[in-house]
């Protein structure tokens, strides 16, 4: 009776068990870990898209592994963005929404995404992680606590000398990923899945060019976050203001009684922000707004300065562009024949204002985490992302994490399990919306 009781369980086990999945051709770190290496980085005010020709390096490689991946209505556009389909195996993929992936190529134009070096800390035990080409960089545990989250884990950082690229190859090599596992595994069931790769998405990309129609997605998420668990609809509103100063050059001999040297009027300006614009991107963390002049020219003649303005309220825009007319105006008084010029442009929208219309994009997505084993929360992102945009022309997105710490810095990391989390909560997330197919 034992053996025959033992033999029913066995068949009852085998019978609510779900097979093994069979493993990607490639795994979700060895793909990052090429893709690091490919530099992308772009450049501001280049008048042009893609910014840099290096970015077609990578959206032509991709273009090639979505093909090989079965991917279909491969192309990259004029402006550098590769668009691809992944069908549905459902039996009929109408009944559910197609749903849209995004991530884009470039990497931040602050800090060098040349010649990176990927260096993995393997089986992590804690404590301060030194970068072996640069020791005065430093990923220590009081500035990074998530660290403590990592034990056993292999960390993935860059050498010191440049950022890691994490910002957003983690979200390419990711999507890569899932699309790879859907492939090995058509026993998951999913509807139509659009990708998308995008250029220049640090410095403000063609977002106004991008495809949506032709694209075909209902709905969409950027894989642009950050640390596990962090699922985001909400972004800044943003605004970039230009300062410029006008003087007049000569001769500096024979400059007395002409020369006006608009520099100076320039450096007064910056010098009054710590006293008159409290809120900057060093004093400020959660919701609260900043200023930050962020770069800038220098000359006799003519000097800029260029300013981020972001405030989660698009009001405390025009308070914000109050503020910096406030500090303009105590340098005209110091600065009577420096002509002094404002102007400002719109960037994005705070996405929330369209996204709370539509809740289950984020639930869904954080029943996905949770189905990979992630406790997810709604955070809003101190900052922007391609999805921003998007959704202000009509497609909601909102913003899914990648794994990464430390964007735009030598101090940016992510780690194997944030790679392979990521990935199996995307995966989740195309089953769960051809379940729940609305």
């Amino acid at each position: 009776m034992k053996i025959i009781f033992t033999l029913i369980f066995s068949l009852i086990l085998v019978a609510v068990v779900p097979a093994q999945l069979k493993p990607p051709i490639e795994s979700a770190m060895d793909r990052f870990l090429r893709y690091v290496k490919i530099d992308t980085q772009s450049a501001e005010d280049a008048g042009k898209w893609p910014s840099t020709e290096k970015q077609y390096v990578l959206a032509r490689l991709l273009e090639k592994e979505l093909k090989e991946l079965g991917a279909t209505k491969v192309r990259v556009s004029e402006e550098g963005i590769v668009y691809a389909m992944i069908p549905g195996n459902l039996a009929d993929n109408s009944k559910v929404p197609t749903i849209g992936f995004i991530a884009h190529m470039d990497t931040s134009p602050a800090v060098s995404g040349a010649n990176i070096n990927a260096i993995i800390h393997k089986n992590y035990q804690g404590g301060d992680i030194v970068l072996p080409n640069d020791k005065t960089q430093v990923i220590t545990v009081k500035q990074n606590p998530n660290l403590k989250n990592l034990i056993g884990d292999d960390i993935i950082t860059a050498d010191g000398t440049t950022l890691l690229g994490s910002d957003d190859k983690a979200g390419i090599a990711e999507l890569m990923t899932m699309i790879d596992t859907l492939k090995q595994n058509p026993s998951i069931k999913h509807g139509n899945v659009a990708i998308a790769f995008t250029p220049d998405e640090e410095v403000g990309g063609p977002m106004d060019k991008f495809d949506i129609e032709g694209w075909g997605a209902k709905f969409a998420y950027t894989v642009d976050g950050e640390q596990l668990g962090d699922i985001s609809n909400e972004t800044w509103s943003a605004r970039t203001a230009t300062v410029t100063f006008r003087g007049k050059s000569t001769h500096p001999g024979t400059a007395k009684g002409i020369m006006v040297n608009s520099s100076y009027a320039a450096g007064d300006f910056l010098s009054r922000f710590p006293a008159m614009i409290p809120n900057r991107p060093e004093t400020t963390a959660g919701r609260g707004g900043f200023i930050h002049p962020y770069v800038g020219t220098m000359d006799v003649e003519t000097s800029t300065v260029k300013i981020l303005l972001r405030n989660f309220d698009i009001a405390g825009l025009a308070g914000q562009e109050k503020a910096i007319k406030r500090v303009i105006a105590a340098t005209q008084r110091k600065y009577p024949n420096v002509k002094i010029e404002y102007g400002s442009v719109l960037g994005y929208l705070n996405m929330k204002e369209v996204l709370k219309d539509y809740p289950q994009l984020t639930d869904y997505a954080i029943e996905a985490a949770k189905r990979a084993g992630v406790t997810a929360s709604l955070r809003p992102i101190r900052g922007g992302t391609d999805g921003s945009r998007l959704t202000a022309r009509g497609l909601p997105t909102p913003n899914l994490f990648t794994g990464g710490h430390n964007f735009h810095g030598k101090l940016e990391f992510n780690s194997r399990k944030g790679l392979e989390k990521s990935t199996e909560t995307l995966v989740h997330l195309v089953q769960i919306w051809a379940e729940k197919g609305k």
